[in-house]
Order: structure tokens, then sequence, then C-alpha cells
């Protein structure tokens, strides 16, 4: 089944009627969030990131420090959350306002 240009469908998330060239568009690109650090640069998986303040990690006892470097970086798939390591804390999450892009 071939959809034409004035074609139109029912998109369920949006409530609205779309053109099935848009459905085609929006197919082709994957559903993917951008995530930017303090300063608006966008992060991608592998980054490394330093903080820009000192931050009390729950649970783990320790405080991070202004400055510190992480390195490798993954992202969940919320736009203001990233995963990574670091020693001694496993399961770190960090939100994105307060890292820069190295």
């Amino acid at each position: 089944m071939t959809m034409a240009d004035d074609e139109y469908v029912y998109d369920e998330a949006t409530g609205e009627w779309i053109s099935a060239a848009d459905v085609k568009h929006a197919d082709s690109e994957p559903n993917s969030v951008e995530v930017r650090d303090s300063v608006g640069n966008l992060l991608a998986d592998g980054d490394q990131v330093t903080l820009i303040k000192d931050l009390t990690v729950k649970g783990a006892g320790q405080t991070l420090k202004r400055g510190t470097l992480i390195k490798s970086i993954r992202l969940t798939g919320d736009a203001q959350e990233i995963d990574c390591k670091f020693d001694g804390i496993k399961g770190l999450v960090l939100r994105a306002e307060f890292v820069r892009k190295r």
C-alpha cells in the first residue's frame, strides 16, 4: 500500500490528522532526545563532562567536587539525566544542568 501526499493519517499521540508525507518523514528519523549541558552544548554517548558545582551523592556518603571529570557518559533517554561511572559509586545518574561538556 502506498500513501499519496493528499492522504491523511490520524495521529493518536497528538490527536490530530497529519499528512501521510509527514508520517513517512517522522518514521525515517529515530526518536531521540536532545540532552544539553549547563551551557547548551549537545551531549552524546561517550562524551566527557566536568561538574560545575559540588554534588552530594545520596547513599554513597561522598561529595563530588566541582571540576571533577566524568568520562564516558551514557544518555538515558531523559532530556535531563545522564548515566555515568565513577570510582566507588555504582549506578551514578547526574542531572545535565550540573555538567559541562569537555
